[in-house]
């Protein structure tokens, strides 16, 4: 069973996610023997809604489908049997783009890119070079840690089987690292070969993959150019339209929120909408609220975070922050809050803070 932590975030059911991997996991059910009637009627969604393509689901129903399918089989590691039934092709256009990439480096690459248009719930990150490459996926909304473990353990499964679907059946050997605990059925994981597999390592919720090798080489047999770039300008507009039903502001908000280690850049950020930094910025400056502006919101409302936690010392979250020393964190942050950070930390008055709180609206 999963611990009880849980991840801090936007609320439950403000989020949408994609029915179609929901509908992949309804079919390991019904293979399993599982009465999916009873499943879907307790995510209150019906046969029909979660088999459209286009059809979505809020969180909570997300949370009350994998409650009951635990239920139903009374086994945790269903959840890597939902991972190896995930294809590519589950995907769509972002799946057909990766199977059109020159290499895997570059598919990967793609799959972090447009990775809202997979699992709004999670971000991927994807970091090579130098003979190394390590893949990242951590929760970006608030979930059960029943629903975290069954998440985390499909993403890691999931990726391992499409990897060697994007290979060739030739996945090289790698670190697999978790936050949760170990599971009971953690003899499971042989089943991803080449796999060496460590439970609660990782601090903060999420699934950690570090490989000996950058995937630079690894061309794949499929490659396409034109349809790679056909592929990459629907993601694209499917992206740019997910942030057109609200304000832009608004989304470069959340994104520097939610960022972990580092927050994203204003290259990062236009290159995810496929738009030029400048006119990123314009769009940001018509709703009154400049990127530098944002941007230094966001760390202070981090440094807040992490001044009221208390586990890390005032030149340790200077540098967290990115600030070259300690001198350079206090004159910000005093701006921002009209005192050092360390009178701050030891006012008896200071107002809660946590890592989910809204910005400041411009």
């Amino acid at each position: 069973m999963p611990s009880s932590a849980s991840v801090r975030s936007p609320a439950v059911g403000a989020v949408e996610v994609p029915a179609r991997y929901y509908a992949r996991a309804a079919e390991v059910l019904v293979r399993q023997g599982v009465d999916v009637a009873r499943v879907l009627r307790a995510a209150r969604v019906s046969a029909e809604r979660i088999g459209h393509p286009d059809a979505t689901m809020r969180l909570d129903q997300v949370e009350a489908l994998v409650a009951e399918a635990f239920a139903q089989t009374g086994r945790a590691d269903y959840s890597l049997d939902v991972g190896r039934a995930l294809k590519l092709s589950s995907h769509s256009l972002l799946g057909y783009g990766m199977l059109s990439s020159p290499t895997a480096d570059y598919a990967l690459r793609l799959a972090a890119r447009f990775f809202k248009l997979i699992m709004p719930t999670f971000r991927m990150r994807y970091r090579a070079g130098g003979g190394q490459a390590e893949i990242l996926f951590q929760p970006t909304v608030s979930m059960s840690a029943l629903c975290l473990q069954f998440h985390l353990e499909v993403v890691a499964a999931a990726t391992y089987w499409e990897l060697r679907e994007l290979l060739e059946k030739r996945v090289p050997p790698y670190e697999l690292s978790f936050s949760i605990a170990e599971p009971v059925h953690a003899a499971r994981y042989a089943e991803l070969a080449g796999a060496r597999v460590h439970f609660g390592r990782e601090a903060a919720p999420g699934v950690r993959m570090r490989f000996d090798t950058d995937f630079s080489t690894d061309t794949l047999a499929l490659s396409d150019p034109t349809s790679l770039r056909m592929a990459e300008a629907r993601c694209n507009t499917l992206v740019r339209k997910a942030v057109a039903g609200g304000r832009v502001s608004d989304w470069v908000q959340m994104m520097l929120r939610q960022s972990g280690e580092g927050m994203p850049t204003l290259v990062e950020l236009a290159h995810t909408l496929n738009l030029s930094p400048r006119t990123l910025d314009r769009y940001l400056a018509r709703e009154g609220a400049g990127f530098r502006r944002l941007q230094r919101e966001a760390r202070h409302r981090r440094a807040l975070v992490l001044l009221e936690a208390g586990e890390l010392g005032i030149t340790e979250i200077a540098y967290e922050l990115g600030y070259s020393d300690a001198a350079n964190f206090t004159r910000a942050f005093r701006r921002e809050a009209g005192v050092a950070p360390s009178a701050w930390r030891r006012s008896p008055r200071r107002p809660a803070v946590t890592a989910a709180s809204e910005p400041t609206r411009p």
